[in-house]
């Protein structure tokens, strides 16, 4: 069985005429071997249990596996081991249980996360194109080449309104001083607006 029996363990040894040649325990140059994993104080108390039985009970022990299993069982050291795998036990059957319990939780970021990513997103970035492209229109409207259209545009509809008040003073639809203090504003802003354009067509950045 275990080896610390010490000297009780050879007299519990069957003799080799009485040995069961079917016993299912291991020959003992065959047991495991694991003294690191028991203490002193543990082996002895293993060893008081063990003394206190006959040598039938011994030889039972060796050769009954539900009495050596029973035995196994009621040694301390064995209970307090069961003990805690049995927690270990409860508390990863408890963790499986609340991560179950999680489960539709999880379910439902996750499907948040794909109308995110479907619906949301997707509005984020139209707008981000939309103000791509309001910035490419405000780059264009104030680029020099724009300013320059823009000018020769204002120019050409005040030389329009010009001509338009000469008509209106020949048909008489005006009369002379109210033509004369509009006509002098619109080519004032007339020549104003040439001379910018110009200047602009001969600067560097046209």
């Amino acid at each position: 069985m275990f080896r610390f029996w010490g000297s009780q363990e050879q007299q519990a040894q069957p003799r080799p005429q009485e040995g069961s040649s079917h016993s299912w325990y291991p020959p003992p140059a065959e047991r495991p071997h694991s003294p690191s994993q028991v203490s002193p104080s543990e082996a002895a108390g293993i060893i008081a249990l063990l003394r206190d039985k006959s040598v039938d009970e011994l030889r039972k022990l060796l050769s009954d596996k539900d009495a050596y299993n029973q035995f196994l069982l009621s040694v301390n050291q064995v209970k307090i081991q069961n003990n805690i795998r049995d927690e270990l036990r409860k508390e990863t059957l408890q963790l499986a249980r609340n991560n179950l319990d999680k489960e539709p939780q999880m379910m439902e970021l996750r499907n948040q996360c794909q109308i995110i990513r479907t619906t949301e997103l997707a509005a984020a970035l139209e707008k981000l194109n939309d103000l791509e492209s309001q910035k490419e229109e405000i780059l264009k409207f104030y680029s020099p080449a724009s300013f320059i259209n823009r000018l020769q545009d204002a120019i050409n509809e005040t030389d329009k309104e010009s001509d338009m008040m000469n008509k209106q003073l020949l048909d008489q639809e005006i009369d002379i001083g109210t033509f004369v203090q509009k006509y002098k504003k619109l080519r004032t802003s007339y020549h104003r607006r040439a001379l910018i354009h110009l200047a602009a067509k001969t600067s560097p950045i046209a």
